[in-house]
């Protein structure tokens, strides 16, 4: 297999010819519609997609007002509709920061749905009561549209313009969706007083990569300054020409960018660029770096109302921090836990994750409720005023995104953990959203390759792995008796361990026991369960425990000869990898081990005839490994199943051999025992 490149490179800029990206034909004119777009047998190709971008285009430029440098960013897109599934796809979101009294503005927002009636086009407007305006969080407030009648096989299409003040907010680019997109084009033109670094990932080619300069004049505010011999320069308005780089980005027949199991969001993989604000040059001034560093990064969190403040302390628990103190003097591990199990019963989890607070820690503990970081700030504190050395950890969830650890940008975070400094030189990662998880284990959406953990000298500040220690457990040991027909009695003790224990105490949480057990039973047909008993359902620190008595009818009549695959029931029935190729990494946040013991005592008169042969499948470069072993005796057989990955993350490359092992696995599971009657 030819190794793929890394999916995340700077972009290397190219000089050229000297003229401007407006000079350039724009590929999409808003409101004339290609006649084509509306003809079904143009969109064979894509039947299986539920719609198709057939032209998404921008452009960013900078224009001066009142002698300041502001970005102007225009979008056409345009979209066929193909199955009702898409319908969504008619209400568009813009999202518009804004920080003090500046905002973003939108500005220039028109859209039309196209519609063939009776054989003639139709075309229906964008109505302004069809737009609405939503909070969506502290700094970002989006505008969100609807486009009217879309039906399968309308075209819609809207364009919009964004002006910003925030010249570190440089729109970004996603050149790839979930369905197909046929053009996808993006420019930027930038002067050279902007330094952005420019990050491109993803797997598709660029079809179109230009980058050529010109020149154009500005009037801009300078302000005041000194100059080499140390003399104070007044701040004055001057006319300048300036060389701008016109970026020109295309990606033609762009296919549908695929999720699969076992991934972090997509944003981690599709085709997109993406703009930091690194520094500025002024004309007759030195180079000026604005770029975060991580020094910064934790000097700025550590300082701010809604982060570090709180969470130095948490003094209205200052009584039950006392008793834990008295109850676990000597113990700090035993102290982490049962100080985190305060917190967890004081501020339950709403399920937001943020990385500030959303309101202060005491507020939170008074309402009993809050996000992320207020119940893990309040943590933090709370740790603290144990005596314990906790600080936060910053990560970013898999629905948020991998970090990138050679750019310092904050945005990439979305969430805080406490970090907590044990003796021996021992440390434990601390999280109180879900009671589920056991101390020192985070929850599964944490689990996201490293975080940043913040100190009060910024110089130690280090990157903390993320990897669990603790794995997904699957143990299962079964007594099956088989009668004449077919048909089985038995029981079976199953226990949930690691990750796979706290996913099946929430499970069982949510659903009550009765339910639990009857979506168990769902996926074995057949299958009555008329007995059933759970285990340590809340003690977090042990494998969850099920005990279950089970009956499945066999045939109508006794037979002399019996075909039976236990297995079928006690593993996985479908590979999870359906696809022939992937191109980014299988993760699966921790480790895997599943066991299954079972014998099968035999009906009286029958003895075995056929059985599977013992296989041992391995995973190269000691990946994992897979064993299946039967043993015969007088009246029973014992079959043993193993199954391990030894690895949280596979590669690419490795995908192919992932997925075979699951193929070579599933296959012997499936394999029947065939009985014979004794004559």
């Amino acid at each position: 297999m030819q190794k793929l490149l890394p999916h995340v490179f700077l972009l290397a800029l190219a000089g050229g010819l000297s003229f401007t990206a407006n000079a350039q034909t724009e590929p999409v004119k808003f409101g004339k519609l290609d006649p084509q777009d509306m003809d079904a047998k143009n969109f064979v190709a894509d039947s299986a997609a539920e719609a198709v971008v057939l032209c998404d285009y921008g452009q960013s430029r900078f224009n001066v007002s009142n002698g300041e440098f502001k970005i102007v960013f225009e979008r056409v897109t345009r979209i066929k509709i193909l199955k009702k599934s898409a319908y969504d796809r008619a209400t568009v979101e813009v999202p518009l920061y804004h920080k003090g009294t500046n905002e973003e503005k939108l500005s220039g927002l028109r859209g039309f749905t196209y519609n063939m009636v009776n054989g003639q086009l139709v075309k229906e407007k964008l109505a302004s009561e069809n737009t609405f305006r939503e909070e969506k969080s502290a700094n970002v407030t989006v505008r969100k549209f609807t486009l009217p009648n879309v039906r399968v096989g309308s075209v819609i299409e809207y364009a919009y313009t964004v002006n910003s003040d925030f010249l570190f907010n440089f729109q970004d680019w996603q050149f790839q969706e979930s369905i197909p997109v046929r053009w996808s084009e993006y420019r930027a033109s930038i002067p050279e007083y902007f330094d952005y670094k420019m990050l491109m990932q993803g797997y598709e080619p660029l079809a179109i990569s230009e980058h050529p300069t010109g020149q154009t004049q500005y009037t801009i505010n300078t302000s005041g300054s000194f100059d080499d011999y140390g003399n104070r320069q007044s701040a004055s308005s001057q006319t300048v020409s300036a060389n701008v780089t016109n970026h020109r980005w295309v990606m033609k027949n762009v296919p549908a960018f695929r999720n699969e199991p076992y991934m972090t969001t997509s944003r981690d993989f599709v085709a997109r660029i993406d703009f930091e604000l690194a520094g500025t040059k002024w004309p007759n001034q030195g180079y000026h770096s604005v770029a975060n560093s991580w020094n910064k990064i934790n000097e700025e969190l550590l300082t701010e109302e809604s982060f570090g403040n709180q969470a130095k302390h948490a003094s209205f628990l200052k009584e039950e921090i006392a008793a834990l103190k008295a109850k676990h003097a000597g113990n700090p591990a035993a102290l982490t836990a049962a100080v985190r199990h305060l917190v967890h019963h004081s501020v339950k989890y709403n399920d937001q994750d943020r990385l500030y607070a959303t309101t202060t820690t005491r507020r939170a503990y008074d309402q009993h409720n809050g996000s992320a970081a207020d119940v893990n700030l309040l943590l933090i504190g709370a740790l603290r005023d144990a005596g314990l050395t906790a600080h936060p950890v910053i990560l970013s969830t898999r629905d948020h995104g991998r970090v990138n650890t050679m750019f310092p940008l904050l945005s990439n975070f979305n969430y805080v953990i406490a970090h907590v400094a044990l003796p021996d030189n021992k440390e434990m990662l601390v999280d109180a959203t879900e009671e589920a998880m056991p101390c020192g284990n985070l929850p599964g959406r944490c689990l996201n390759g490293v975080g940043r953990l913040l100190l009060p000298d910024a110089t130690q500040s280090r990157w903390v792995d993320l990897t669990p220690s603790t794995r997904f457990v699957d143990y299962r040991k079964v007594q099956l008796q088989l009668d004449e027909k077919g048909g089985y009695t038995g029981q079976v003790h199953q226990e949930y361990g690691g990750y796979l224990g706290a996913h099946h105490r929430s499970r069982l949480v949510k659903l009550g026991e009765k339910k639990f057990m009857e979506e168990l039973a769902k996926g074995h047909e057949g299958w009555d369960i008329p007995k059933y008993a759970f285990k340590e359902k809340e003690t977090y620190t042990a494998p969850l425990a099920l005990d279950y008595e089970l009956t499945s009818t066999g045939n109508e009549q006794a037979a002399d000869m019996l075909y039976i695959n236990p297995m079928r029931h006690f593993g996985d029935s479908k590979n999870p990898f359906l696809h022939e190729d992937r191109r980014f990494p299988v993760d699966f946040g921790a480790l895997m081990d599943e066991t299954n013991l079972v014998t099968l005592t035999l009906p009286a008169g029958y003895a075995v005839e056929e059985m599977p042969k013992p296989l041992v499948v391995d995973l190269p470069d000691n990946g994992g490994r897979f064993m299946y072993s039967i043993s015969p005796s007088e009246n029973s057989l014992q079959i043993m199943t193993r199954m391990n990955l030894r690895k949280t993350v596979y590669s690419a490359e490795e995908y192919a051999a992932l997925r075979d092992f699951y193929s070579r696995l599933l296959a012997k599971q499936a394999e029947q025992i065939v009985l014979k009657k004794k004559s």
